[in-house]
Order: structure tokens, then sequence, then C-alpha cells
């Protein structure tokens, strides 16, 4: 916003004019530096609805969700970011628990209680944007070429005719994977987990950093199967990609996307300002319209019709309070080095 001062001066009896131009304030220019954690498409939509619905300038760059935490704990003496939206609410929790992430204090009555649940365990700290189910994808061409059966629960990943035909990112940078590891030991159990994990890591071809690349490289041919969430797959389905989608038999687990304001903030009324639009009907609405297939966060938002139908899938009761805390986190992904692990 450009402000204009024009001065009367007495001087030496006189009232001298100076033209308001001369004297101009430097114009004031309202900011808001971002990580994003959603698709690129998600992230740049949203960023040109909300600079022209206020007028803020967002700088903003695309990083996975272990990515975001690693730099947001690097900055935390001198954050360099405002606000960090999307991604798996899991390493939200960390940073709020680690005193990384501050809270915004804005209305949520209008959301969902698993989204409200994300404000409530992270004390305000983070709130929940919207609810993704994990599952697994296959190329059915391929599969058919290759003359193998449809998997159709966790443990038919663990066998020998998959043997270089699953991908999956790897949960030190990937909220998606770190959401795989969590649901599969809370299902099994934590030490038959893991072995399920290593059996299914003797299958793997490739952990990528991001978590929804194992689906769009599904759906080109370049694996036969993937793990990642249900509404990156039906975005890839609809755009003529040969993927079939399962919600394994034994139960799967869902994440609830987060948005939190760092602490330090240098811009704390523009961060706010996003989280109140990023959690409106009318932000959460245009999702569609880049094949954003996820169940929204607020009560009056619209639930796309292509979105996965979680009334309906074998949802486990997902502990976001254990598994979104930094101990707990640290810890299985320690264990996940030692004993499953990423040979490349």
């Amino acid at each position: 916003m450009k402000t204009g001062l024009k001065l009367g001066l007495a001087f030496s009896g006189m009232l001298v004019a100076f033209p308001a131009m001369f004297f101009a304030a430097p114009a004031l220019s309202d900011e808001l530096n971002m990580v994003c954690s959603n698709e690129q498409d998600w992230c740049d939509l949203m960023v040109a609805n909300f600079e022209a619905k206020t007028g803020i300038n967002v700088a903003m760059v695309r990083k996975s969700t272990g990515e975001t935490l690693a730099q947001v704990r690097a900055e935390s003496s001198n954050p360099k970011i405002d606000i960090w939206w999307g991604g798996t609410g899991d390493p939200h929790l960390v940073a709020a628990q680690e005193g990384l992430t501050q809270a915004s204090g804005v209305d949520t009555s209008e959301l969902q209680d698993w989204a409200v649940n994300l404000s409530n365990i992270s004390d305000g700290k983070t709130i929940g944007i919207h609810l993704g189910v994990l599952g697994v994808a296959y190329n059915t061409e391929v599969l058919a070429e290759k003359g193998l059966n449809p998997p159709a629960c966790w443990m038919d990943l663990t066998k020998a005719e998959y043997k270089g035909e699953i991908q999956v990112a790897n949960p030190n940078s990937s909220g998606t994977a770190y959401t795989e590891l969590a649901t599969i030991v809370q299902v099994f159990g934590e030490d038959e987990g893991f072995k399920i994990l290593k059996d299914i890591g003797e299958n793997v071809n490739q952990y990528t950093k991001s978590g929804s690349a194992p689906s769009k490289a599904a759906g080109r041919g370049e694996t036969t199967i993937s793990i990642g969430f249900q509404h990156d797959m039906i975005k890839l389905a609809i755009a003529g990609f040969p993927l079939a989608i399962v919600t394994p038999c034994e139960g799967t687990g869902y994440e609830v996307g987060g948005v939190s304001i760092i602490a330090g903030a240098k811009n704390l009324d523009s961060a706010k300002k996003w989280v109140e639009y990023v959690i409106s009907a009318e932000a959460q609405n245009h999702g569609p319209e880049v094949n954003v297939f996820n169940v929204p966060s607020n009560k009056n938002a619209t639930i796309p019709k292509e979105a996965p139908p979680i009334a309906s899938l074998k949802l486990i009761d997902y502990d976001f309070a254990t598994y979104g805390s930094s101990e707990t986190r640290e810890r299985l992904l320690a264990r996940w080095d030692a004993e499953v692990g990423d040979p490349n």
C-alpha cells in the first residue's frame, strides 16, 4: 500500500507547500515466505488465489515434509520462512512439540473433528487442512504383461513374486512413507511390523524422496506397484494412467495434512491470514480444479465425488499423538534405517 504525505513547513515566515510525491513514503509491501508440502500445481493455485484475494506477495518453494522439518529445525534461531502448508500431520506435530511452530489463534469452529483434533494435540500450533487415505496402486497393464496377481493386502507385498516390482518413498524424507511405516506398526505391532517392512523392502526397486513419486512411476509403467495416498493415485487414474487402487485388507492408516506458523515468523500477520484462508471452504473448494481429491477439512467445503469413500473403507484408529511425537518418530526412523534401510 502506497501512502503520500503532503507537508507544509514554516520557513522564513512563509508557508511552503511541497508536492506530495517529493515526500512519498516507501511502499509497504505485505509479504509471506512459505514452504508448501502439497503437490506443485495445488501449491501454485492456492498462492495465486491468496495473492489475488489479499494483495500479499507470497514467496513459495515446494519441499517434502521431512525436508521441511529439517529446514525448520536448522533455521530455528533465525527462521527464513513464515508458514508451512501441507504434508502429513505427523511432522507438523513433531515441529509443534519441539517449539518450532506457534499457535495461530484462528477460528476452527467450521472444521471437521479430525482437523480440530490435530489442533488440540498441538495446542493450536497446527491445524488440519485435509484427510488422505493410504493405499496401494498397481499398473494393470504391466501386471498383466508379467502375469502377476494383483495385491489386496499389506502381507501380499512381501511375496517373492513382487521382487523388484514395488516403489515407495523413504520415510526419512517423506511424510507419506512415514505414515506407511506407522500404519504397518499399528496394524501388526512394532516387531512384526518391522519384519513386514523389511520383507516388503526386499521387493522395493527404489525408495524415492517424494511420497507421490512412486504412483507417478507406476502410472508410467516404470514400476508395477506403488504405496502412497489414494487421492494422488485417483488423480493419475483420472488423467488416463492404467492404475487400480487398493485399500489393504488388514486396514489402512490416513493422514491429516497440516498448516503451521513458524515460531519467530517475520510476517506473522500475513501468516495468520494464510491459515484463515486455507482452512476456509472458499479456498478448499478450488482443489478439483487441479485434480486434488482429498477430503477437505472445512465442513462447508464440497467433498469431491472422486475422493476416497472414507465411510466405507477399513481405516485404523491412527494414533496421531503417539506417532506425531518427536521421540517416537526418531526412534522408528532409526530402527527403519537399521533394519530396513535404503541401499541407494
